[in-house]
């Protein structure tokens, strides 16, 4: 019995002493990675359709106690963009959304980082609950010298590893070349245009600078799969990769297939693309939450399939043409960068 088992949207209560984590956590995240005071100017935009959300709600309140609060539920969409465009650059925005807020045509986040906005974004709190809302609120404690500390030995090593090995119990996933420069989120904003993202943070993710140098198998214990959940098969489920490409796959299940056929209908193939060292100590192979988005924060590996990738561009991959980025995670043992351990018995060796 996992965690994954608790059933999705259920409205179990959530107890005072984790509203009161909450709390802690996010008073952590706001004075220590978005360096945001109580005086400073801030609004919350929230709903109160699950119970995760209400105690986020909760706890930015509390933290925040003169931001302007807006109910989702109890305005018309028009009236909060109108909020949401007088503010000045700096303003903290914190988006609490049981589902995800529909604004505008476009992702509401990214408009706001484009007028120099700070966002806390939590969204899809209502597929959280039980023993999950206590795992995403555990998730969100911020220890700045583990995060900062493990993510730039991380990257360090990344930049300048000539190959990478995966290993998920025997099962060995070869990257016979240099990586790309890797990208970080662990709270730390001092040299980066936007401040904030989506929450809970922790990773440091990369990618093999020629796709076709990664081969080998890897066997995955969770997919995202068509309805954007965490999907735990029952037992691993193998992918056989050639030159970047998803082979062959054993012991496959009719969920895992439909994610499979949907990439091959779109773009004929299946890339693997991002290689992602999530550093969140809270989710785990045991602990973890449907949230794909949130998930992918759990510590130890996974990879994306799909020719999406937003961050690094490939000469031959149109970004126009890819259509899908779906993250699977690695039953991982052991990574090495060259000849160096830096992931085994659950955690980061650096």
């Amino acid at each position: 019995m996992t965690d994954f088992d608790a059933p999705v949207g259920a409205s179990a209560p959530i107890s005072t002493s984790a509203v009161e984590l909450a709390q802690r956590h996010v008073r952590d995240l706001l004075s220590d990675a978005l360096e945001h005071t109580p005086e400073q100017p801030a609004v919350i935009v929230f709903d109160r359709r699950s119970p995760l959300a209400a105690t986020l709600e909760h706890a930015y309140r509390a933290c925040l106690p003169q931001a302007l609060c807006l109910d989702f539920d109890a305005h018309e969409p028009a009236r909060i963009l109108a909020s949401l465009e007088a503010l000045q650059a700096g303003t903290l925005v914190v988006l609490i959304q049981s589902t995800n807020f529909r604004l505008g045509a476009y992702r509401i986040r990214v408009e706001l980082f484009k007028r120099g906005l700070k966002v806390v974004e939590h969204p899809h709190l209502t597929h959280m609950a039980g023993p999950q809302a206590l795992n995403y609120i555990a998730a969100l404690a911020y220890d700045s010298e583990y995060f900062r500390g493990v993510g730039y030995a991380l990257k360090a090593r990344i930049d300048r590893a000539r190959g990478a090995t995966i290993d998920s119990g025997g099962a060995q996933l070869v990257y016979a070349g240099p990586l790309e420069a890797a990208k970080l989120n662990v709270g730390d904003y001092r040299e980066v245009g936007n401040v904030g993202g989506q929450f809970p943070i922790g990773e440091v993710f990369t990618e093999a600078q020629d796709l076709e140098t990664v081969n080998g198998r890897a066997r995955i214990f969770v997919f995202g799969d068509t309805a954007y959940l965490a999907n735990r098969p029952a037992q691993p489920i193998t992918l056989v990769i050639e030159r970047g490409r998803v082979r062959e796959v054993l012991d496959s299940t009719p969920a895992f297939d439909q994610v499979l056929s949907a990439i091959r209908a779109e773009e004929g193939e299946i890339w693997v693309r991002e290689l992602g060292f999530g550093l969140n100590r809270a989710f785990s192979k045991e602990h973890g939450v449907a949230d794909i988005g949130s998930y992918e924060r759990m510590c130890g590996v996974h990879l994306s399939l799909g020719a999406k990738h937003g961050v690094y561009s490939k000469p031959n991959i149109r970004r126009t043409q890819a259509r899908f980025h779906i993250d699977v995670f690695v039953d991982t043992e052991r990574v090495m960068l060259d000849d160096a351990v830096v992931f085994s018995d659950g955690a980061w060796q650096v």
